[in-house]
């Protein structure tokens, strides 16, 4: 399967000596339990990409914002389409911008008015655990002025790529209901953070509520777990129930490159898609390593 062709749909560059990234130029996060966080605190260009993918057939990617969230959010966009014309990556963008604010209408606008430019991504505010909650905080996927500008997108025409951790789904699938025009990206298959059988059986159903969504697509990415190390079995599990939710035309793979080398090679990571999708037939692994992200990004041939 190395000659497959792979459309990766969510990694991430940066340019810490040109851009400010708070969460990596900073002070050091006091609690990252996701691997060691100091590999990530250096410039990630093209060329490191193209290094960790070796082997791998990676034929287009879609870069997703990498939380620079300071200054004009058009600035990272700018940066990625010169990347795309000195180097062909990235070959769509899922960029970022600020809702209930007075200019978001104006920001959405000028992301999309960039040819490379497919969605954005920008994150409700959520509870740091299941026993929390946050329900109807400004900001969160009960605040009316935030849904309001969520509902921009579909005006637009751009995509939002929703990252949520599990037990948020029963309420993403509620917006995702309520906006049938807006396609949505379900971003590292839900967190399924808690592999204990009733943490997953929580995250299963959340799932199930958001697939059943006919607007939704999900992307199979970041299986790290909080504290733990890498896991095939494991993480095959989560990769298997995912498709079985999400069925195989609304599936896609991703490196989510550099974050995830924090515990697994890119080798690593997309050897256990190949191995899990193996028995699927050759046209559903076309759709999964590939052709979804094409369709669902709108990337030309």
């Amino acid at each position: 399967m190395s000659d497959l062709e792979i459309v990766d749909s969510h990694h991430h560059f940066w340019d810490l000596d040109a851009f400010h990234y708070p969460w990596l130029t900073d002070q050091p996060l006091p609690s990252f339990p996701f691997g060691e966080y100091d590999v990530l605190r250096r410039n990630y260009l093209p060329e490191d990409y193209r290094r960790d993918a070796e082997g791998h057939n990676v034929v287009k990617t879609v870069h997703v914002e990498a939380d620079r969230h300071v200054g004009d959010p058009l600035d990272e966009t700018n940066w990625l389409t010169h990347l795309h014309e000195r180097a062909g990556v990235p070959n769509a963008i899922v960029a970022w911008a600020p809702l209930a604010r007075p200019d978001t209408e104006e920001i959405l606008a000028r992301q999309a008015d960039n040819p490379l430019v497919r969605g954005i991504r920008t994150k409700p505010k959520v509870s740091e655990s299941p026993d929390e909650s946050v329900a109807g905080d400004p900001g969160t996927m009960q605040d009316d002025l935030w849904l309001g500008d969520l509902a921009l997108f579909e005006k637009y025409g751009l995509s939002w790529d929703m990252r949520v951790p599990y037990w948020h789904l029963g309420e993403a699938a509620e917006v995702a209901r309520s906006l049938p025009g807006v396609q949505i990206i379900l971003n590292h298959a839900g967190l399924p953070w808690d592999r204990s059988d009733e943490g997953l059986k929580s995250w299963r159903q959340g799932m199930e509520a958001v697939a059943a969504c006919p607007n939704v697509t999900t992307k199979i990415s970041f299986l790290l777990v909080p504290d733990s190390a890498w896991n095939d079995d494991q993480n095959a599990r989560v990769i298997r129930d995912t498709i079985e939710a999400f069925g195989v035309d609304r599936s896609m793979f991703a490196s989510n490159y550099p974050v995830d080398r924090m515990r697994a090679s890119f080798d690593t990571i997309y050897s256990l898609f190949k191995r899990t999708a193996a028995d699927f037939a050759i046209e559903d692994q076309r759709k999964l390593f590939s052709e979804n992200a094409m369709r669902i990004y709108k990337i030309d041939a």
